[in-house]
């Protein structure tokens, strides 16, 4: 099998998600150089953390954090890309997993009951293949031991992208697409609810809306990245 793996590597070898360089035996994803300079925004530790500003006078948040910051052109440009269009889904596992550990050590993260991924419209999820939130959530659940849930909050509306709409735009995009299907389970727990990117916030803001109004819980919130900070 390590001989079949290693003609295979030869001829489609493995390529670093962040410097397209070809990645060794032992790497995932990640070439070592790249993990090590991974742009870490520890904001985790920091309970005043800019992220707390996306939020502020708009909706309750317990805890807001993103692992890596996000720019354009940078290596985590190229993570999120090869996670949300090139088909590697296992990356967001691998990211939420690593970033999984971290929370795991914060007690303000070991309240956490569930953790619930921001879910697709149905036909979004069939057309992409799979839900790239729900793989960061997998990789969340293994590293800080929690249960994941992707059963509780659904999307109902399919709306547009995102992308180039501004803040107002993208509120009124997706104020009303969640629904919560399952209320009593949710009354009074503490969810982590992820996503890949914070940005402006609008589709995070809509969720937590939804799970206040409906569940009456305690949400926090983690990414893999943002571009605030």
């Amino acid at each position: 099998m390590k001989i079949f793996d290693n003609l295979l590597s030869l001829f489609y070898p493995r390529m670093c998600v962040s410097c397209g360089d070809a990645l060794q035996q032992n790497e995932r994803h990640l070439c070592l150089h790249c993990q090590m300079h991974l742009p870490e925004t520890h904001f985790h530790k920091d309970l005043e953390n800019p992220l707390n500003l996306i939020f502020a006078g708009r909706v309750k948040v317990e805890n807001v954090c993103s692992l890596l910051y996000y720019k354009k052109g940078n290596g985590v440009q190229h993570i999120l890309h090869a996670l949300k269009y090139k088909g590697q889904k296992e990356l967001g596992s691998f990211l939420g997993e690593y970033y999984g550990r971290q929370l795991k050590l914060e007690p303000r993260f070991q309240t956490i009951d569930f953790i619930i991924p921001i879910p697709l419209h149905p036909d979004k999820e069939r057309k992409r293949g799979y839900n790239q939130s729900e793989w960061i959530a997998k990789g969340l659940s293994a590293g800080m031991g929690k249960p994941y849930r992707t059963d509780v909050l659904v999307r109902t509306h399919y709306t547009e992208t995102q992308t180039k709409k501004s803040r107002f735009s993208r509120w009124e995009n997706v104020k009303e697409v969640f629904e919560v299907a399952d209320a009593d389970a949710l009354r009074g727990r503490h969810v982590l609810v992820c996503d890949d990117v914070l940005t402006t916030g609008a589709t995070m803001e809509a969720a937590i809306q939804k799970l206040h109004s409906a569940a009456e819980c305690y949400v926090s919130v983690a990414t893999l990245a943002t571009a605030h900070g």
